[in-house]
């Protein structure tokens, strides 16, 4: 049976959805080092609870309410789990919203929902929080809405038109994996369509191109590869404009999922938070540093190395492009050195508009990363 909280008040009510809003990490919402999750002694991420232990937060995040109507089987909130139930009025989100904004606690909004009924009943209760908020409360900074897969597209139009940022998770890089965790959310329908729509919303010109879209991948939970998901991440940046991506490494077994022997990931638990890390360093070279999918290399099995960084591996592999001429290079090309990052080529080509570098003890402080770079550097 389902636990029912009896007449929780609006503190009991945050203290629980706040908790479970933890692991969707589709917005950026932390401050110091004490904000972000950190590793656990069995080798399991530990989330920051950002409100019920009143503690100082970028953003304001919640779940609207943890009812879900949903199956997906990575999720410990589908609608088959034994968990505390309990769901916000839209007064209560906007009461507690607004105590945290105005005693200078938070400077935003991120708000997102289990499944209500149906996907758009959800959305019209997401976005009568934020009309509130911006029409009756006059509030005009940061507000992020989660999209419900499934959702119209004018609903989702009413969410973009009332945000700052809005996110709608794509979960899995294709249709065969999300047949994997859900039978009721369909790939094509339900997600992609609406990314598509909400990059035609927000694209340059458009009127809404102040929103930005973010996304994020469960890693790990349907057996797909880090080439699939790499594939995905090129689509999503170069040909939907989405501002970024994120990653959740999947830390529990699935009662339903192929054993162990049929895994393309027999990982340890270190080993699945290498991974997610890994995907986080491509996604930095793609945002960053001019990466493209064709860039990054994988084992038969279509992963990625967990015992190099990507950038390191990708040099290794391309011997014929170096050594670069500290001197003479362009930003884009320094940029490929492993070991130098924005800052440091920042300074390198600052530098040489007044000396010649002629040895990598010119540019700083000869530790480590520097010692790297210099084995693909001329002088």
């Amino acid at each position: 049976m389902t636990a029912i909280i009896n007449a929780p008040d609006t503190q009991r009510k945050l203290e629980i959805l706040s908790t479970d809003a933890q692991y969707d990490l589709a917005c950026a919402c932390a401050t110091g080092d004490n904000e972000h999750r950190t590793r656990g002694t069995q080798g399991k991420w530990i989330y920051p609870v950002t409100l019920s232990n009143g503690g100082t937060s970028v953003l304001f995040k919640t779940l609207l309410s943890n009812v879900c109507s949903n199956d997906c089987k990575y999720c410990p909130l589908r609608a088959d789990q034994d968990v505390r139930r309990c769901t916000l009025s839209e007064e209560e989100t906007v009461n507690a919203f607004l105590n945290y904004f105005n005693r200078g606690k938070v400077f935003g909004l991120f708000l997102t929902s289990g499944v209500l009924g149906t996907p758009d009943a959800t959305m019209e209760r997401l976005t009568r929080i934020a009309r509130i908020l911006r029409y009756r409360q006059k509030f005009r900074g940061y507000i992020h809405l989660k999209i419900i897969p499934g959702a119209s597209a004018s609903a989702i139009e009413e969410a973009v038109s009332l945000s700052t940022a809005v996110s709608l998770n794509i979960e899995t890089p294709g249709a065969n994996h999300l047949a994997k965790l859900s039978s009721r959310k369909r790939f094509i329908e339900d997600i992609v369509e609406p990314i598509k729509l909400i990059s035609r919303l927000t694209g340059r010109g458009n009127k809404y191109a102040h929103v930005k879209q973010t996304t994020q991948f469960v890693v790990g939970a349907a057996e797909e590869t880090d080439s699939e998901i790499v594939k995905y991440m090129w689509g999503l940046y170069d040909r939907l404009n989405l501002k970024r991506i994120y990653f959740s490494a999947y830390q529990k077994g699935l009662e339903d999922s192929p054993g162990d022997g049929d895994r393309q990931f027999p990982l340890t638990p270190a080993d699945v938070f290498m991974r997610e890390h890994r995907l986080y360093q491509v996604d930095f070279l793609m945002r960053k540093y001019s990466f493209a999918e064709s860039d990054f290399s994988f084992d038969q099995k279509g992963n990625l190395p967990l015992d190099i960084d990507p950038k390191e591996h990708w040099a290794n592999l391309h011997p014929e492009y170096f050594p670069i001429n500290i001197n003479t290079a362009n930003k884009y090309e320094l940029m490929r050195v492993p070991g130098l990052g924005e800052i440091t080529v920042s300074r390198i080509l600052e530098q040489r508009k007044y000396a010649k570098i002629t040895g990598i003890d010119d540019i700083g402080k000869p530790i480590a990363r520097l010692h790297k770079a210099n084995q693909y550097l001329c002088f």
